[in-house]
Formats: structure tokens, C-alpha cells, sequence
């Protein structure tokens, strides 16, 4: 299903807690990994693994927004939308995104470079708007600064 390398990851996370079902996390971020996004496979695959239900594998998939169970862009970028980044303009950085890209919300661009979403508290509502793209952090976005942080990444 995995590497023999992320197969060996899996096992020292296994061997971390207790209860198998406790290394959903990481295992899930080793699938999303290997294969660009989580795989009806490796649902399945990690509910045996971890003595779970394929549904409580998916569970945890779909209520983290780090994880997709569709092929996603090189570059996720996630707006944030909760209450300070919406007071602070989030819905023009969204805009403003998806005009540049011609691309909406849950879209990729069609060379798979970004994938644009939407996503609840990032955590810096005193530095809002946010942006995340992949696992980096940009506060206080704006427009041209999106604009600079897209055209470096392609």
C-alpha cells in the first residue's frame, strides 16, 4: 500500500500510543504524502492497519482540512474565513485568487500547479487576512502580496 520506508513510519507511530486507532494522524499525513491526497485505498487500507472502521477513518479525513480526498495542486492555498479574516478582506483575497487563476473555490488550475480552498481558523486572527499555502504561513495578505507569493511559486 505504502513505501517500505512510510510503511516503517507508520509502524514507530503505531508503536507511540497505546491503541493502534490513536496514530490516525500521522498515518493519514503519510498517505497524503505518498499519494497527493488520500485514496479510497488508503481509507480502507488504514482501517485495518489501525483497528478502526473504514467510516471513522473517513470521519477524521473529511473534518481536517489538511487532508483532501481528491488530487490536489502542487500549491494548496488556503484562505482563511472565519471572523477576524472576513472583517479583515479574506473574501477579496479569495477573489482576487480566483480571478487570477480562473480558477473558484475547491478548483485546480488545469496544469495541477494550485488548488484553491476555503478553510475555518488558521490560528492568527490578530495578524488577519491569513493565507496558507501548503504549510506556510502569510499574515496580513493582501492582493499584491498574493500576487508576489503566486508568481514565485510558479
Amino acid at each position: 500500500m505504502f513505501s517500505p520506508e512510510n510503511e516503517k513510519k507508520i509502524d514507530e507511530y503505531i508503536s507511540h500510543y497505546p491503541v493502534k486507532r490513536s496514530a490516525i494522524l500521522p498515518a493519514l499525513h503519510i498517505a497524503q504524502i505518498e499519494h497527493g491526497y488520500v485514496t479510497d485505498e488508503d481509507v480502507q487500507y488504514l482501517a485495518r492497519r489501525l483497528d478502526m472502521r473504514v467510516n471513522e477513518v473517513e470521519e477524521v479525513v473529511t473534518f481536517y482540512s489538511m487532508y483532501s480526498r481528491k488530487p490536489m495542486g502542487e500549491y494548496k492555498l488556503q484562505v482563511c474565513r472565519t471572523i477576524s479574516c472576513h472583517i479583515a478582506g479574506c473574501d477579496k483575497i479569495t477573489e482576487h485568487i480566483s480571478d487570477k487563476l480562473g480558477i473558484k473555490v475547491n478548483e485546480t488550475t488545469p496544469d495541477g500547479k494550485f488548488t484553491l480552498q476555503e478553510v475555518e481558523c488558521l490560528g492568527y486572527c490578530d495578524l488577519a487576512p491569513v493565507l496558507q499555502v501548503n504549510f506556510d504561513y502569510h499574515e496580513q495578505i493582501t492582493p499584491e502580496r498574493t500576487d508576489e507569493i503566486i508568481e514565485k511559486l510558479k
